[in-house]
């Protein structure tokens, strides 16, 4: 009968071309190259290697064989990746969610960090924090990665816990000829008669934070887009229909764009790790960890003066 091991050899002979370069990549003798890759062609009752002046390469047969035999290592291979994972961790695949700008600025490797750790598989959901906390809770999900404004109390099923990563601010973004360009932080009241650009998350944390410091001022801000596609926001600053808040994991440099602080209290949001307070797979506590050495090594704020 096949035994992998022949497949392997042979896989590593049409890799290396010669049997010595095989026996090299396997870490086995070349006898023992030469006996695993001889009890293959007798079972298979042909030859499936030839010697050549450019070293020993595959017969077509042994091509052929090659073809549909790396089908089968492969998922063999897959299959041990698999049991080993949720035999060591948990789980043999971790389900992730996460809202977009944290899905693209601290999330990609720190999962690349946890599965060189534990070998464990991640299918990711891309949404906004309700629905990932109700995914969350309704067992769709392992763990997510959500966002809370800062001063306001989590609410949350009861057998979910948060863990807060990093404060993310938020900073004004004006068109290069905005009035306001030449104060550092601008006061709020300055931007009073301006359109804002404003979530399409009825309930969005930024906005209501926004709309309780322009009320603390005297005025209410006027929307004059909503989108929660930051290119557009910026698109449509940098062309000076609007203003608009940002925060510091969607800053990037753009011509057209000043940053500025807001004066009085600052806005920020709790960015959060949450998952379940007992019966977490452990790969969920590694992806955490990596989670936070990762904010720490990339979480400083967007200079406040950028233009």
């Amino acid at each position: 009968m096949l035994d992998l091991r022949q497949l392997s050899v042979l896989r590593a002979v049409a890799r290396t071309g010669s049997l010595a370069g095989a026996s090299r990549s396997l870490h086995l003798s070349q006898p023992t190259v030469a006996h695993h890759l001889a009890g293959l062609e007798s079972h298979l009752g042909t030859p499936l290697v030839e010697r050549t002046s450019r070293g020993t390469v595959l017969t077509d047969l042994g091509q052929l064989f090659l073809d549909h035999a790396d089908v089968a290592v492969d998922r063999l291979e897959l299959a041990v990746a698999e049991v080993r994972a949720l035999a060591r961790h948990g789980v043999a695949t971790l389900r992730i969610g996460t809202f977009p700008t944290a899905g693209a600025w601290v999330l990609p490797r720190a999962v690349a960090s946890m599965q060189r750790q534990t070998g464990v598989r991640v299918e990711l959901l891309e949404a906004e924090p309700p629905t990932l906390l109700a995914r969350l809770a309704a067992g769709e999900l392992h763990a997510a990665l959500v966002y809370f404004a800062t001063e306001e109390p989590r609410v949350l099923a009861p057998d979910l816990v948060s863990v807060p990563l990093f404060d993310d601010r938020f900073l004004v973004v004006l068109p290069e000829s905005h009035p306001a360009v030449g104060h550092d932080p601008v006061p709020l009241e300055m931007l009073a008669g301006d359109g804002w650009i404003l979530s399409q998350q009825v309930d969005e944390p930024s906005d209501r934070m926004l709309v309780a410091a322009a009320a603390a001022v005297g005025f209410e801000p006027r929307a004059v887009l909503r989108t929660d596609d930051y290119d557009v926001m910026f698109g449509f600053v940098a062309a000076g229909v609007g203003v608009a808040l940002a925060s510091d994991m969607a800053l990037v440099p753009r011509d057209g764009l000043v940053i500025r602080r807001l004066g009085g209290p600052t806005l920020s949001r709790s960015v959060e790790f949450v998952t379940f307070r007992r019966g977490s797979p452990p790969a969920v506590a590694v992806l955490l960890q990596a989670l936070r050495e990762e904010a720490d090594q990339r979480h400083q704020p967007a200079s406040a003066s950028a233009s």
